[in-house]
């Protein structure tokens, strides 16, 4: 028996009519590829009434030697039904450039890669200043500004307020409009968010900072009064929030048509890593923020100015407006080109014709609505549009389970630094450095694989959402570690008595005979180790009298402490700057863990994404990553950090005192913040887990036969770990 005829979909197909694939800047002269039904035969198209045709034809291959509508008696056994919509691209404008500028140059980028290219860039500017710079310049701010933490916390929220605001209006509008456009806008909106963020330090007077080099030790501790008058800086935090307000706009394009116009110009099994690729790009944006914004901390605020204070200062100010200069400049630069881009990449409409509809049927066949080519296209249908989505199981469960990933998410990388902080006894820095290490190859690389595993395995949509359970299982079990911790340093006043008892009743007593006539002030908090292996609240409280610098280290050394007792000699004992080292031989253990627990929380995202652009209709795809991003933001991003934020305050043992008034947390006890992190842990992963287990069961792929292109495994994937093909000449004959 002779082998089915088998063609591609971006090679040639007979229709009932002329169809005309208009191709970017056609040579004079030269004819348009049409594609007519041979003489004779009859057509094997048939014209629906929205104008899609759907065709019956052979599995495609890349031979057009036989007219690809005839068929052999024999063949018809192995003939593969399956319907190809075709999407005319006649009189839409395929070159890239601006309005009627497109020289020739330019259309060497105006491909896949080269949008991947552009948006990969933009997304790293997005994350390095939203969450790399931001994050990091906030305490600078606080101190330049004259800002309370709940100020600061205000400005940090008015990014995730603004993208709430605008997820349903450019979602909707921009999902069926020109996305390039509106994505070019949204990162010059972006950059003009980071130029305004740094108004302020080019608005503003000089920053005066007095000398202090002998506070902190016995008798010599100065304090602002309480009573001063609030300053009138502090209003400068509405320019701040108009920054933020800006990123979160400009950003909002980025992350919802940025992902469905990736999706719309490659082949669907290529498509998660493109987006994991764009996804890897915003990761590893706030990582550079962190090594890029500490290195501008470093330099004093006022460049150019002596100043005798170190950066180890509490009231040191760094550069933290350089950071944000540069992110608006780029971001203005990389709109450009983006705005350049054509609504749809010349050879896409041969991805849209082998593309498989895997959206989630619906009992009443509702669903079908949105596949008319005007749905969408007017404000009447957006009721109907959010209706669509509400009554696809799939489509929320995902959505809820998204939310428990992102409030992990977003607890982690707010309190991650601080966790590591307390448990190893870190200094703010080296907590920081330390949870980089681990985010950037864990989270960066969580996100490329799991764009990778559902590109090799060819997953359809259920299988995607199994992974995505796999994966959330393995986080679940590996944040058990959370059970051990290491054991707080010893601290006088704090965890144990001066003379080493306990603290009877868990009291805080930070005054003792040796310190009782230094008169030290508890507003000033900088610790110190003593030469006894114990830290104490400050040199005061230490009983230091004199102070000076180590010449190896650079960090400063207080002698004559008299609460600190020496080892072997008698008399009073030495202490240096700092937190003293913890020797946790947990540490390692516990790293891993956290890896792996990072690792699998972002290697559920792409595919989670996937199954989310899967399980709805094609022209609802944006809207969707919408409304998906409104419930992530809402019920994860915003009241994560604060969740985790409570829980983690249950463990504090020493408060800031601000002139009688709570601030901060500056010393945790670590059984209590590892059983409070492995409690909301806990939570989130089993909600998470359970949401993807009834998104997989309530999950109703389209019926084989009604899937056009259904039997084109290895272009669409399939949610078996192997493509089904037909039997080899060879077996039938056998």
């Amino acid at each position: 028996m002779a082998m089915p005829q088998n063609s591609t979909g971006e090679n040639g197909f007979c229709f009932a009519q002329t169809l005309n694939f208009s191709h970017p800047s056609p040579p004079p002269g030269e004819a348009s590829r049409t594609f007519d039904a041979p003489s004779g035969q009859e057509p094997c198209g048939t014209l629906l009434s929205n104008g899609t045709v759907f065709s019956v034809m052979s599995s495609p291959s890349d031979s057009c030697a036989e007219p690809l509508c005839s068929t052999t008696p024999g063949e018809e056994e192995t003939q593969l039904n399956e319907g190809i919509k075709f999407v005319s691209t006649e009189g839409e404008e395929l070159a890239c450039g601006w309005g009627g500028f497109t020289p020739g140059c330019l259309q060497l980028f105006n491909t896949s890669k080269g949008v991947l290219f552009f948006l990969c860039v933009a997304s790293f500017l997005q994350g390095m200043t939203v969450n790399g710079f931001i994050n990091t310049v906030i305490t600078s701010i606080e101190r330049r500004f004259d800002l309370h933490s709940y100020q600061s916390g205000l400005i940090a929220s008015s990014y995730d307020i603004a993208a709430c605001v605008c997820l349903t209006f450019v979602s909707y509008f921009g999902g069926n409009g020109h996305k390039p456009r509106w994505l070019g806008w949204g990162v010059l909106v972006m950059g003009l968010g980071s130029l305004l963020f740094a108004l302020p330090h080019f608005t503003t007077g000089q920053y005066e900072a007095r000398s202090a080099a002998e506070v902190g030790v016995c008798g010599g501790n100065q304090s602002l009064p309480c009573t001063q008058a609030a300053s009138s800086l502090s209003s400068y935090r509405f320019v701040f929030m108009l920054g933020q307000f800006l990123h979160g706009m400009g950003a909002t394009p980025l992350y919802t048509l940025g992902v469905t116009y990736l999706d719309e110009n490659v082949k669907t099994n290529y498509s998660p890593v493109y987006i994991a690729v764009f996804y890897t790009a915003a990761i590893l944006g706030p990582a550079a923020g962190y090594l890029v914004g500490g290195m501008f901390l470093n330099i004093y605020t006022e460049i150019g100015r002596e100043i005798d204070i170190a950066p180890e200062n509490t009231l040191w100010v760094g550069a933290w407006w350089i950071g944000f200069l540069g992110a608006g400049a780029a971001s203005l630069l990389i709109s450009i080109p983006i705005l350049g881009y054509p609504q749809r990449l010349p050879g896409s409409q041969r991805y849209i014709v082998m593309r498989v509809s895997e959206a989630h049927q619906l009992k009443d066949g509702s669903h079908k609505k949105a596949s008319d080519p005007d749905f969408g296209k007017t404000v009447k249908d957006l009721p109907r549009s959010v209706l669509l989505l509400l009554k696809n199981p799939t489509f929320i469960f995902l959505c809820l389970a998204g939310a428990t990933e992102a409030t992990l998410i977003a607890g982690m990388s707010t309190f991650g630094p601080k966790f590591l902080e307390s448990q190893f006894s870190l200094s703010a820095s080296e907590a920081a450095t330390f949870f980089g290490y681990l985010v950037v190859p864990a989270g960066g690389g969580g996100t490329f694989l799991g764009g990778f595993l559902v590109n090799k395995f060819k997953l359809r949509c259920s299988g995607i959402i199994k992974l995505c359970l796999l994966c959330t299982v393995s986080s679940l079990l590996a944040i058990f570690i959370f059970f051990i911790h290491c054991p707080n340093m010893p601290m006088a006043g704090v965890t144990q008595m001066y003379e080493g008892s306990a603290l009877p009743g868990g009291h805080l007593n930070l005054t003792a005979a040796c310190n009782a006539k230094c008169g030290c002030l508890q507003e000033t908090y900088s610790p110190v180790c003593g030469s006894d292996d114990i830290m104490y609240y400050s040199p005061c409280h230490a009983g230091c009298k004199e102070v000076s610098e180590n010449l190896k280290n650079g960090k400063k050394v207080y002698h004559e402490c008299s609460c600190v007792k020496k080892t072997l000699l008698p008399g009073p004992g030495n202490a240096e700057a700092g937190k003293c080292t913890s020797s946790c031989a947990k540490r390692p253990l516990l790293l891993f863990f956290m890896f792996v627990v990072i690792l699998f929380t972002f290697l559920s995202s792409i595919p989670a994404l996937t199954a989310t652009l899967r399980c709805v209709s094609d022209r609802q795809r944006s809207f969707a990553l919408g409304i998906q991003w409104i419930v992530v933001r809402t019920l994860g991003g915003i009241p994560g950090p604060i969740a985790f934020g409570s829980m983690i305050d249950k463990s504090c043992l020493l408060w800031q005192d601000q002139c009688g008034e709570q601030g901060s947390c500056y010393v945790y006890q670590n059984s209590a913040m590892s059983r409070y992190t492995l409690i909301a842990g806990l939570v989130y992963k089993v909600l998470g887990t359970t949401f993807f287990i009834v998104a997989c069961l309530l999950y109703k792929p389209p019926p084989p036969e009604s899937a056009p292109g259904s039997s084109d495994a290895s272009e669409n994937g399939n949610c078996d770990l192997q493509e089904h093909k037909p039997p080899l000449p060879a077996e039938e004959d056998i």
